[in-house]
């Protein structure tokens, strides 16, 4: 990602539907999971740090929270949010010691990781890092068939279907606890945009996570509601949903 994409992601994040909408469902799937007043947690890849925000609601106290990202700009975004407990560093080599931490939640990461087993050896990291039964929370861009413009805009390495990412954390030693596809309301009108309405030129060929226009901002308001219903609806233990533009993994360590 460049400067300008940072600068935009911390523009945008607070309000806009599709983050919105994913710290819901996030909230419904590892809320049954992680317990509260955690001591140690690690967001890998935090970006511009508003997750780190959200992940207070697991932590005991502020310097709970930690936060690494591969990029010098994004930490800058993190610090102007008064986030201090941050490390500059690679999600394929975490520089933490052995079972240190209880929680670790990785959002978009594995996707954007250069290489074909990088991903794999970052998984191979959180596992490290955490304490035997501690928790990972992994979000993933889902059908590598969908890879599209999108992708090249906000610079997308791969894409998973469910199956594939499970299989990848229960590989390195993971018992997965729960998975389900998300942004599953939005999914037909995604592919109908990124797979013939791109190509032949009658939308814009870039991302499709944008600020909306003010003269546009009750679209925003139906399109978070709309990823709020998802979210009440994974709140149910062991409910998911059978496709989507997202795959998400809760998985413990053994």
């Amino acid at each position: 990602m460049q400067a300008k994409d940072f600068e935009d992601l911390y523009e945008t994040e607070e309000k806009m539907w599709w983050f919105a909408g994913m710290r819901e469902i996030s909230a419904a799937l590892l809320d049954e999971f992680s317990p509260k007043n955690i001591e140690n947690i690690l967001d890998i890849g935090c970006g511009t740090g508003l997750n780190l925000e959200w992940l207070k609601r697991y932590g005991a106290h502020e310097a709970s929270i930690k936060g690494l990202d591969v990029e010098a700009v994004a930490l800058s975004f993190c610090r102007a949010r008064g986030q201090h407990y941050l490390v500059q560093a690679s999600a394929t080599d975490l520089p933490f010691p052995d079972e240190y931490f209880d929680l670790v939640t990785s959002f978009d990461v594995l996707v954007q990781l250069p290489g074909e087993s990088s991903d794999k050896q970052a998984i191979a990291e959180m596992h490290r890092i955490l304490k035997p039964g501690g928790i990972a929370f992994v979000r993933a861009a889902a059908y590598q068939w969908l890879y599209s413009g999108h992708d090249v805009a906000v610079n997308t390495q791969r894409r998973y279907n469910l199956k594939e990412l499970s299989q990848k954390l229960e590989n390195a030693g993971f018992t997965v606890l729960r998975k389900t596809y998300a942004n599953t309301l939005m999914f037909p009108a995604a592919v109908l945009r990124r797979m013939v309405l791109k190509k032949i030129g009658l939308a814009d060929a870039g991302s499709d996570v944008k600020q909306l226009p003010p003269s546009l901002e009750w679209l925003n308001r139906l399109l978070t509601r709309m990823m709020t219903w998802e979210a009440r609806f994974l709140k149910a233990k062991n409910r998911s949903l059978p496709f989507g533009l997202s795959a998400f993994c809760v998985v413990r360590k053994n």
